[in-house]
């Protein structure tokens, strides 16, 4: 039981501190910079928006495409509307005529957004893809500065920056701020040290040429895009000069409903791509493993941690029972007094407990086989 707990210890602290330490060392050590160069001539470019209902967002969208620094006749934007029934078709078609490098595709009924990205890809022209969503806005020189990563020929992927926007009615600012702060952190050396693990679904783009079709019960095509690229021997990289904006959840039980839909698509990921699962055919496997899986095995070597502790002897394992316990406790007053998480300590901790009781309902959601395979709104 000591052996056991020991090693639950050390593997959490591995997952959340260790496998940062380790990208740190090695991208001080073994740094793969990228040849990102703006001075070649501008590959044409096609951004594809998968929507179904979006009548409220999408004229705004629209607009902001059309606004981007990036030469009109390089780009074309296809809106693949998924068995829409609002008026979003006739928003899209009413640009349509105006602009001609803007293009509806709309099918009747809805068959998920994997469908309609594989049908918007399929339509497209340009020689790198740009992935988007309805609801987020681009940075002027959003689609410029993902295309200029492309100048490097071993790049198959490229991931922009989602930066969350203060919303007047959010009560999770600070924790999705945190949070956020942190996933960029690894992000960003997971790019120094190689490949990132998967893209920001809000802006990310790759060569035509490397797409392969998603299944359509997937869940993160945001994940499976990239790591497609990755199985063919390209990068997968992350730059933050590349902006999406978006505004955090309105509350914790929105930022839930959205997460544990996406912890259970990592699961999902080992289904659909068994080769993931092979050292060999996965050039970033360790990293994959230590971002996207080990994070969902946390939360079972949590529960040991706690229940085991109470039956072992010893100073070491006093100390740990009362952190333990005072780490809890701080998470319920957090939950019956919101103010205390003005405190940071409180709110790394409630935003912690709560990530973790996410990773364990996402597990049994792709368990249970109780996986939505079209579209799911928080």
């Amino acid at each position: 039981m000591q052996t056991l707990f020991i090693i639950s210890l050390l593997f959490i602290i591995y997952t959340y501190l260790g496998y940062p330490a380790y990208l740190i060392i090695r991208s001080k050590m073994f740094p793969r910079p990228i040849n990102k160069e703006y001075n070649v001539q501008l590959p044409r470019v096609s951004i594809v928006i998968a929507a179904r209902n979006e009548e409220k967002n999408m004229e705004a969208r629209i607009k902001n495409l059309l606004d981007i620094d990036y030469p009109q006749d390089k780009y074309e934007v296809i809106i693949v509307s998924d068995g829409s029934d609002d008026q979003t078709n006739s928003i899209v078609a009413n640009y349509s005529a105006a602009h001609k490098n803007i293009r509806l595709i709309s099918y009747f009924p809805s068959q998920g957004k994997p469908v309609a990205l594989n049908k918007g890809v399929k339509e497209a022209t340009g020689e790198i893809i740009v992935f988007g969503d309805s609801r987020q806005r681009f940075e002027k020189r959003a689609v410029l500065e993902l295309a200029a990563n492309f100048s490097d020929p071993r790049v198959g992927c490229v991931s922009g920056e989602l930066v969350f926007l203060e919303g007047p009615d959010s009560s999770i600012q600070k924790e999705m701020g945190a949070y956020w702060h942190y996933e960029k952190m690894v992000r960003k050396l997971e790019s120094r040290t190689g490949s990132v693990a998967g893209a920001t679904g809000a802006i990310y783009a790759v060569r035509k040429s490397l797409y392969t079709d998603i299944p359509r019960e997937t869940i993160l095509d945001d994940v499976l895009i990239p790591l497609y690229t990755i199985l063919q021997g390209y990068r997968c990289v992350f730059d933050p000069s590349a902006v999406a904006y978006d505004y955090v959840s309105k509350d914790m039980q929105s930022e839930l409903t959205r997460k544990i839909r996406t912890l259970a698509g990592n699961w999902q990921l080992l289904a659909l791509e068994p080769k993931l699962l092979l050292p060999g055919a996965n050039k970033i496997w360790w990293g994959f493993f230590s971002h996207k899986i080990f994070r969902l095995l946390v939360p079972f070597f949590l529960i040991y941690l706690f229940l085991v502790n109470f039956f072992l002897a010893g100073v070491f394992f006093m100390l740990t029972l009362a952190g333990q316990l005072l780490f809890y406790s701080a998470f319920a007053v957090a939950c019956f007094k919101p103010s205390v998480r003005e405190k940071r300590p409180i709110n790394l901790i409630y935003f912690f407990v709560q990530l973790n009781y996410a990773a364990l309902a996402g597990t049994w959601y792709f368990l249970s086989g109780n996986i939505n395979k079209t579209w799911k709104k928080a």
